[in-house]
């Protein structure tokens, strides 16, 4: 049972939590992170699992999402460079990061540049 990792890509983040919803409750798979562009309007959502659970997991999702799903993809036994990927993201997502690489906190937004005048 070697690890693989499925993608989906799915317009809108509601979208994007019922399918990862759907795919939690049909496989044995694992959510691994998601990352959102364009404001939320495309969300890619990554789960983790055996082959088969994840193909399972995304093909249901495929089928029965709210939104037509833009594209799917499921990767056996993936390269470490993949891994390294997903696992940064997973760790940008931990720490509350955001894509631009800003973090938010408290209700500000924070860059991590050191202002001044």
């Amino acid at each position: 049972m070697g690890k693989s990792y499925g993608f989906i890509e799915i317009p809108s983040t509601s979208a994007a939590i019922t399918a990862i919803d759907i795919m939690l409750k049909t496989a044995d798979v694992e959510f691994v992170t998601w990352e959102k562009k364009l404001g939320g309007r495309l969300v890619t959502v990554v789960i983790q699992g055996t082959v088969s659970a994840v193909t399972e997991a995304v093909e249901t999702a495929a089928a029965r999402s709210i939104k037509e799903i833009a594209a799917k993809a499921v990767i056996a036994n993936p390269h470490e460079e993949i891994i390294k990927m997903v696992r940064l993201s997973a760790e940008r997502l931990q720490a509350g990061g955001r894509e631009d690489g800003s973090r938010e906190e408290d209700g500000r937004e924070e860059d991590g540049s050191q202002g001044g005048s």
